[in-house]
């Protein structure tokens, strides 16, 4: 397929009423959502979950094949059951400190103002685009790693703006001008990250629709007058790794991501109170939850000092992002970890503001499920901040 295909070009041959599947393989959960076309929006009819185990994944990346295949199969049986209706295709989230997210903008002079924009020159400006962002990718995640050479490819791509002399567009093509705009959101991840991905689809016995980068995803999903030109930074605290995507001017400039989420919390409470891995996790519940404990105090300075680590974490990414102008004044939190108060507190904090290059002191909101643009649910079972990112993926 085509560059030009592949980012303007709309999806065709899927009945109305066919069944898809929206699969979060996160480090705590494979989620899996059944959904349905409904009017020009979806709605959800089957929900399923399966625990993983801790040696699953590791920091957001499948690290064992087999028993990820196992637990998305548990996960998607139960909600196909709910449903009634059984699913071949599948939108899935990639989520890892090694995937890349950013927006790549070019400008371009016309030598002929006055002649209409050609498909053929369309395309040659997009794998001028892709070629940059790709090397710039592999060079990002080559000095990361510290290997020679890391083999990276494209998750998705997609077309963040267009304008021609300053008049905004969806598809330049036909259209007549001298400066030709365009803004490009591409997204890449080490060959075997994305390769893993692919391996359990293919285990499934499913079709892929699109791999989804799951920042871009939450990011998107309310990314329309929600969020308009004032922009917002979407913060996804998942079972391990935090992921962060700025959007300005309407659109989404980057993603990044770091290891550091709820499980590494929950390490941390195992080792200094001497209990188990799963005590642990049910104290950091209870304690997210506001019940009474009986090390509450411990508890509570254990958890803040992770979240202070977690919250330099943040910081840098938010110093990165800001090197391209002021960030905008408004925060949203999802992902089960988002739970814990100590994470609104220190985004809250004064000196977490001070530090960084905020238009505005910034308003710190939880997503909810109904924030999800034109995704209804019809289980009932779809009801805190957990559940945005794989309501996220059925929306794409």
């Amino acid at each position: 397929m085509s560059i030009l295909r592949r980012l303007f070009g709309r999806s065709s041959g899927t009945p109305p009423n066919a069944a898809h599947l929206a699969l979060d393989i996160g480090t705590e959960y494979a989620k899996a959502l059944v959904f349905e076309y409904e009017g020009e929006g979806a709605l959800v009819t089957g929900v399923g979950r399966q625990r993983q185990g801790l040696a699953h994944m590791q920091s957001g990346t499948v690290a064992d094949i087999p028993a990820v295949v196992a637990n998305c199969r548990a996960a998607l049986d139960e909600a196909e059951a709910m449903s009634g209706r059984a699913t071949e295709k599948v939108v899935i989230g990639i989520a890892g400190e090694l995937v890349k997210g950013f927006t790549t903008t070019r400008t371009v002079e016309r030598r002929r103002p006055d002649s209409s924009i050609t498909h053929s020159e369309l395309e040659r400006l997009l794998e001028t685009i892709e070629s940059d962002a790709a090397a710039e990718a592999q060079r990002t995640i080559t000095w990361e790693t510290g290997l020679a050479s890391v083999d990276v490819r494209l998750v998705h791509a997609s077309v963040a703006a267009a304008g021609i002399d300053g008049y905004a567009v969806s598809n330049p093509v036909g259209f007549q001008g001298r400066h030709l705009r365009i803004s490009v959101f591409n997204a890449y991840a080490p060959l075997v990250h994305l390769g893993a991905l692919e391996s359990v689809v293919e285990q499934l016995g499913l079709g892929l629709i699109k791999v989804v980068a799951e920042p871009y995803a939450v990011a998107r999903s309310i990314a329309g007058e929600q969020v308009g030109q004032s922009g917002a930074l979407f913060i996804d605290v998942g079972g391990g790794t935090t992921d962060v995507a700025l959007v300005r001017s309407g659109s989404v400039e980057g993603t990044r991501m770091f290891a550091l989420g709820g499980r590494a919390f929950s390490k941390s409470l195992a080792d200094r109170l001497d209990i188990s891995f799963e005590e642990a996790e049910r104290v950091k519940i209870e304690h997210a939850g506001g019940h009474e404990l009986e090390d509450a105090d411990e508890v509570a300075e254990i958890v803040g000092e992770d979240i202070a680590v977690w919250a330099a974490g943040v910081e840098l990414v938010l110093e990165e992002f800001g090197q391209e102008g002021l960030l905008p004044g408004r925060i949203e939190l999802c992902g089960g970890g988002a739970a814990l108060p100590e994470i609104r507190a220190a985004l809250e904090a004064d000196g977490f503001a001070s530090g960084l290059p905020f238009a505005r002191r910034p308003q710190v909101s939880m997503m909810q499920p109904e924030a999800v643009s034109e995704i209804d649910d019809a289980t009932g079972l779809l009801v805190d901040q957990q559940d945005v990112t794989p309501m996220a993926l059925a929306f794409q």
